[in-house]
């Protein structure tokens, strides 16, 4: 497989390997792409793209929709929500009916930490499963197991 098929089809399968070295070659990118104003925004639009397609190429690998990744996008915008409803309920209970400002100020803190963390945590657990779960053995619907590694 070459460089242009691995980072901007979503078609196909991948091994371990090759989404390891793609994955690492993208984060790569997006670290030196943060350093550049406008240029690396657009750099950072375009890997955004290439990790979409090499995960849903993992994902094929084992037998499952590349649309699995939605969970941990999903997710962590769902943790981040569930915090700031608990910041406007409490704000709106400490207004009616009183209550220590200082305590819901230091809960609602600790909740936006607390929901930052398990969003690291899936993404980072979603992102280690695809990247070391064996891949099926056999044929399935997203074409033959990948048998050889990257072409340089």
């Amino acid at each position: 497989m070459d460089w242009k098929t691995l980072l901007f089809t979503p078609d196909g399968r991948i091994g371990r390997q090759a989404f390891w070295i793609a994955w690492l070659m993208l984060l790569g990118v997006n670290v030196v792409a943060g350093w550049i104003p406008v240029i690396g925004w657009i750099a950072s639009l375009v890997t955004l793209f290439c990790f979409v397609c090499i995960y849903a190429k993992r994902l094929h690998d084992m037998g499952k929709s590349g649309w699995w990744q939605l969970l941990p996008i999903v997710l962590g915008p769902v943790l981040l929500m569930g915090s700031v409803i608990w910041l406007v309920f409490g704000s709106a209970a400490i207004a009616i009916g009183g209550g220590d400002p200082q305590y819901f100020a230091l809960a609602s803190v600790g909740a936006m930490i607390i929901a930052a963390i398990l969003g690291f945590v899936i993404t980072a657990g979603f992102t280690l499963w695809v990247g070391c779960a064996e891949g099926q053995t056999s044929d399935n619907r997203w074409g033959d197991p990948p048998l050889h590694a990257l072409a340089v």
